[in-house]
């Protein structure tokens, strides 16, 4: 009868998991402006953004709204969204 209540522990374990949910990966980007160095000339001249900027510009997608919302980026917002557009990438919508 040792069976019925090891079942019922597993089950109760497995029922919990399930309402917590499994922990959320911490996002691989994290929001520093500085990692953006790569696209430096693009963002500072009409130069077509390298192929490592545009990884960049990609790996920081989730950061576009903080930095949209950053008064001292301002001057680089313009041309910001025409690097990104030409690395192919969407800017969400910012609430």
């Amino acid at each position: 009868m040792m069976i019925k209540p090891a079942c019922v522990f597993l089950c109760s374990v497995t029922v919990l998991l399930l309402l917590v949910g499994t922990p959320t990966a911490v996002e691989s980007a994290t929001c520093n402006v500085s990692q953006l160095s790569p696209c430096a000339d693009a963002f500072s001249s009409r130069s077509k953004p390298s192929s490592q900027c545009c990884a960049v510009v990609r790996s920081q997608s989730s950061c576009f709204c903080q930095y949209l919302r950053d008064p001292n980026l301002a001057p680089y917002i313009s041309r910001g969204r025409q690097v990104v557009a030409s690395c192919g990438v969407s800017i969400p919508s910012c609430k």
